[in-house]
Order: structure tokens, then C-alpha cells, then sequence
């Protein structure tokens, strides 16, 4: 769905591709920059964090193709173009909302859309005399104008859907289903409840904002996860398992010799969407034990022992040369 700022947002310039970027260029540009302003790899670093938001936010809409094709029909508009209650750029038009205990109209909203021209009832003044001094011309009938909304789900409603209930001051409660697998900054329609026209009701657009989750990290589709492993797990390869986002677990092969950062890819496990399923991407890391028993510590000595002729850092020298 089509957002207000998108006017202001240069998703492009964001990604750092052309206007005619292709997909896979989109893709590839994302992923790399994802990777370096991931909350993951600048904890505490809140500018990094807005980063990684809008980089997300970028690759949602312009990885959608109808998404996209809106976003560049609505920046070919120019800086004139604005989204309020209507849709048509009336300030004030429309009501607002908020959540199901405040009240959620605070006026307003009675204004059509469409609107302007000319005086006489619709006609230019030199014609007013052909219909009786402008008494004789009919407007044609309007829908009335669309109000707009905002409310905040939990991530666990907007992978399996929910429903949510927006009171009016009249103290009806209209409800708005949020269909699975929405993203945060979408919007949802209700047909008919908006304001009143003479040719029948607008709709009611409701942006949805979603809470993040402490472990799972949506990013589009995919769904990312940090799980720990042992240094015996990355060294020597095994199965473990990791959670997923139906509550169920599922068995996962670590390959012998993974480094801690390493990501295996689960297919369909993401979030599902009638555009196609998300993958799971599980990222692999290696926990060094704290504490050693005698016995732990004996051992760690020997492999140290074992493998004295190996240097990872080796080649450090010559990569940090100017």
C-alpha cells in the first residue's frame, strides 16, 4: 500500500541503485548493506538501527513489483502530491483514530472529495445565464471521502493475522482485520467506513505499525534468528534445533567447521504471504565456555597442543599493509 512519506523517501538513493535498477541488483544491493548496518553487528548504535529501518523499509517496496510501480508513479507526481482523509489532498479532511479505549473521530471528516471549480453552482459565470443564473446545473454525486487510521499490532499478529477493534465516539466498534504476513507500514482497507457522500461512503486506511521481537528479525519475507552453538558443534558438525515462527522446532545440520556468523538457510520456514514464503536464516554463534572444570580445561590444553602449527592470523600482516 501506497504511504504518505513516500513522496519525501528516495528508497533508490537508500539502496544506493539507479531508478532502473534491476531485481537483482535491488537484492544485492540489500543484502549487503543490511549486513552492515544489522542491529546485530552495531548494538547501541541507534543511527545504525535507523539505518537498517529505512534500508528495510526500501527493499520492501521496491522488491514488490506492484509496490514498486505505485512508489514510482507517486514520486513522478513531484512534491505536490499528498495523502490525507480522501486521498485527494484536503488538510482536515477525515477523522483520525486511535486505539479501541480513546476516541477515535475528532471531527472533520465530513469533507467530499474531489472538490474546487467554479462558482454558480458549478458553472464559469459566463455560462450561469444558459441554466438560470447556475440554479439549473446538478453536481454529479460523490463518494464521500476516505479517513485514515493508525494503530500498532504485536509481531505475532502480523505473521498469523489478527483482528483488531476501532471504537468511534458514537461508540461503535468497527473491525479491521490485518490479514497474516503484513509488514510494518502497510495499510489495510475497510470499505465503507469513511465519511459519508451522496454517492455512498469512503473507506477507512489503517497504517499498521508492528512491534519488533526480541529473537526473531523480520527482513521482507525472510526471518532471521542468532542460536548458539558449541565450539565442539561449529569444530566437529551436528545436528541441533531451532525454533520457528509456528511455535514448533525443526532440526537443523551445523557442517563441520563453521565459524561463528555463518547462516544456514531453511526454505518456506519465513513468513508466508500469498506472494510466497520467507526462508528461516539461522545464524550460527559459537559460545566460548566461561568457566572449565579441571578436566575441560586439560583437554582444551591438549587440542591447543595439537594444533600449535596453525595460525589464523597468518596472512593478517600482509591484509593490513598500506
Amino acid at each position: 500500500m501506497a504511504s504518505q512519506d513516500w513522496v519525501e523517501k528516495d528508497f533508490y538513493a537508500i539502496l544506493g541503485v539507479s531508478k532502473d535498477a534491476s531485481d537483482a541488483d535491488i537484492k544485492k544491493a540489500y543484502r549487503k548493506m543490511a549486513r552492515k548496518y544489522h542491529p546485530d553487528t552495531n548494538d547501541g548504535d541507534p543511527a545504525a538501527e535507523k539505518r537498517f529501518k529505512d534500508i528495510t523499509e526500501a527493499h520492501s517496496v521496491l522488491s514488490d513489483p506492484e509496490e514498486r510501480q505505485q512508489y514510482d508513479g507517486i514520486r513522478a507526481m513531484g512534491s505536490g502530491a499528498r495523502f490525507s482523509a480522501g486521498g485527494q489532498g484536503h488538510p482536515g479532511a477525515g477523522g483520525g483514530f486511535e486505539d479501541v479505549f480513546s476516541n477515535l473521530f475528532g471531527g472533520g471528516g465530513g469533507q467530499r472529495r474531489g472538490g474546487g471549480g467554479f462558482s454558480g453552482g458549478g458553472l464559469p459565470p459566463e455560462f450561469a445565464d444558459m441554466f438560470g443564473g447556475g440554479g439549473g446545473f446538478q453536481q454529479a454525486p460523490r463518494k464521500g471521502a476516505d479517513r485514515n487510521a493508525t494503530t500498532t499490532i504485536s509481531f505475532a499478529g502480523s505473521i498469523k493475522g489478527t483482528t483488531i477493534g476501532l471504537r468511534e465516539p458514537s461508540g461503535e466498534v468497527i473491525d479491521v482485520r490485518i490479514p497474516p504476513g503484513i509488514k510494518d507500514g502497510q495499510s489495510v482497507r475497510v470499505r465503507g467506513k469513511g465519511s459519508a457522500g451522496s454517492a455512498g461512503n469512503g473507506d477507512l486506511i489503517v497504517k499498521v505499525s508492528v512491534k519488533p521481537h526480541s529473537f526473531f528479525a523480520r527482513e521482507g519475507n525472510d526471518i532471521r534468528i542468532h542460536v548458539p552453538v558449541t565450539f565442539a558443534e561449529a569444530a566437529l558438525g551436528g545436528q541441533i534445533e531451532v525454533p520457528t515462527l509456528t511455535g514448533d522446532t525443526v532440526k537443523v545440520k551445523v557442517p563441520a567447521g563453521s565459524a561463528s556468523g555463518r547462516t544456514l538457510r531453511l526454505k518456506g520456514r519465513g513468513v508466508k504471504s500469498a506472494k510466497g514464503d520467507g526462508d528461516l536464516l539461522v545464524v550460527l554463534d559459537v559460545v566460548v565456555p566461561q568457566n572449565l572444570s579441571a578436566e575441560a580445561e586439560a583437554a582444551v590444553k591438549a587440542f591447543a597442543e595439537a594444533t600449535a602449527d596453525a595460525n589464523p592470523r597468518a596472512q593478517l600482516k600482509a591484509k593490513a599493509a598500506l
